[in-house]
């Protein structure tokens, strides 16, 4: 006999996380399987400050969006997936105050913790991609390596002494590599 996964919708999930045992916990729903994410460490935390500060600046100048850590996206009816960091151009709808958003958001931001597969980031990203992100970040520490995915393009590799850049998404964006690792290791 064989165990069978039982998939469960987005709504079930909502119900399922906002249960009290579950309240100091992290689950994303990946294709109708809840799945417990890891906390992060120190290192993941700084990164991502890092990223969330540059991103915050420029989106203080140019107000076409906001940026978030840690934000329930419902991708689909049996996703609800939480990238690290979440950049929304629809700076006209209303703030979402409960339960998830529901879209991904347009740069979705996934930091390597020292648990995750690199090849489960890249399906990550595909996956977001094809659910309606424009630009995923994945960071990689060990290698001081950030990977940048968009729809119909090659993965671009952007070593410490390249520089992120925001396109056509985030016209005038800038952050070289160096500084998302500034104090770390």
């Amino acid at each position: 006999m064989t165990d069978q996964v039982i998939a469960i919708t987005a709504d079930e999930f909502e119900t399922f996380i906002a249960q009290p045992q579950h309240q100091d916990r992290r689950f994303e729903l990946i294709y109708g399987e809840i799945i417990e994410k890891h906390m992060p460490t120190e290192e993941h935390g700084v990164i991502m400050a890092q990223i969330v500060i540059a991103l915050g600046i420029y989106l203080k100048t140019n107000r076409i969006g906001r940026v978030g850590t840690e934000i329930r996206h419902r991708a689909t009816v049996s996703d609800v997936r939480i990238p690290d960091i979440s950049l929304t151009l629809a700076v006209d709808s209303p703030l979402i105050t409960h339960g998830a958003v529901p879209r991904l958001p347009d740069l979705a931001v996934e930091v390597q913790s020292p648990d995750d597969h690199v090849l489960k980031l890249r399906a990550k990203a595909a996956f977001y991609l094809d659910n309606g992100c424009q630009v995923v970040w994945i960071v990689i520490p060990r290698h001081r390596l950030i990977e940048v995915y968009r729809p119909d393009h090659d993965v671009e590799l952007v070593g410490i002494d390249g520089t992120l850049t925001g396109g056509d998404m985030l016209p005038g964006f800038v952050l070289p590599v160096r500084e998302v690792f500034e104090g770390v290791g």
